[in-house]
């Protein structure tokens, strides 16, 4: 009966000390764009700028429903930052490749003209 619950108390310790560690697959696959999120010089808009009129957050959900819609997007791109602030469009944060960045491009300019995008969409 010792002997089981040494057991249950190895795997229980081995699991908090994959946790605490990070080791986890899981945990390494999923995108990291924390260096994205610092402001740069030439990156003025911030998610905090977001507008809160209702005009501007009903575009930045339609541009996130379209990017949701697109199962060929990789995560990376389902989860980029749309920034609506006066019906003008700020795309931010990672993608895997130009195409893809084109193409969340593109959604977004099918929601509100193409002219309102700022692409600084970057390829990792």
């Amino acid at each position: 009966m010792a002997s089981m619950q040494w057991k249950h108390a190895a795997s229980a310790a081995t699991v908090m000390l994959c946790l605490a560690t990070g080791s986890f697959a899981v945990a390494a696959q999923m995108p990291d764009n924390s260096n994205q999120n610092k402001n740069k010089p030439n990156q003025t808009q911030s998610a905090d700028q977001q507008s809160n009129s209702k005009t501007d957050r009903e575009t930045t959900a339609k541009i996130r429903k379209a990017l949701m819609a697109d199962k060929d997007l990789s995560t990376y791109a389902h989860n980029v930052k749309i920034i609506t602030v006066d019906g003008a469009v700020t795309l931010k944060g990672p993608v895997k490749s130009e195409e893809e960045k084109a193409k969340v491009a593109d959604l977004a300019g099918g929601i509100v003209t193409a002219d309102k995008v700022t692409n600084q969409l970057t390829v990792k």
